[in-house]
C-alpha cells in the first residue's frame, strides 16, 4: 500500500515526514537542506510507494499566504510536474512549530536537543501529516 509524504518547506531545511503504509500513523523521516530537497524527494519516490504528497502551507492569522509562499508555491508546482501519477496538495501549518516546541517540551527532551532546529522542521512535518490524516477520517 502507499505511504503519504508530509513537506514543512523552509527557506534552508525542510521537513519530511511520512506514514506507515496503512496510512494510519505518521512517523518523522529526515531533515534535509532544501537545495538538496527535490533529490531526496526522486531518491525516496523511486524506493517507497507514495500515493500523496502534502506540503505545508504558511498561513497567517488572518487567513492570507506568509511570506514563505513565494518560495513554496514554484516547489508545489515542480512537484506536481515531476510526479503527475501522484496527488501534491496543500494543508494548513499554522502553529506547527509552536505544537513541535510544545511536543519536545512534554516529551522531555533536552534542552540542547530542543534548540535542534532539524529536529523542529521533522516534528512539524509530522504535526502536519498527523492533523492531514485527522482531516481524511
Amino acid at each position: 500500500m502507499a505511504r503519504l509524504l508530509a513537506i514543512d518547506y523552509g527557506k534552508k531545511r525542510t521537513g519530511i515526514a511520512v506514514t506507515d503504509t496503512l496510512k494510519m500513523i505518521a512517523n518523522g523521516l529526515a531533515t534535509v537542506e532544501t537545495k538538496d530537497l527535490e533529490k531526496f524527494i526522486v531518491d525516496y519516490l523511486a524506493k517507497e510507494e507514495v500515493a500523496t504528497i502534502v506540503v505545508g502551507k504558511p498561513t497567517q492569522m488572518n487567513g492570507e499566504d506568509s511570506e514563505n509562499m513565494k518560495r513554496i508555491e514554484p516547489f508545489f508546482n515542480r512537484l506536481k510536474k515531476l510526479f503527475p501519477d501522484k496527488e501534491v496538495v496543500y494543508y494548513d501549518e499554522r502553529f506547527t512549530s509552536v505544537l513541535a516546541h510544545q511536543a519536545m517540551l512534554q516529551s522531555g527532551i533536552g534542552k540542547k536537543a530542543r534548540q535542534n532546529k532539524g529536529l523542529v522542521d521533522k516534528i512539524s512535518a509530522t504535526i502536519i501529516l498527523e492533523d492531514y490524516l485527522q482531516s481524511k477520517r
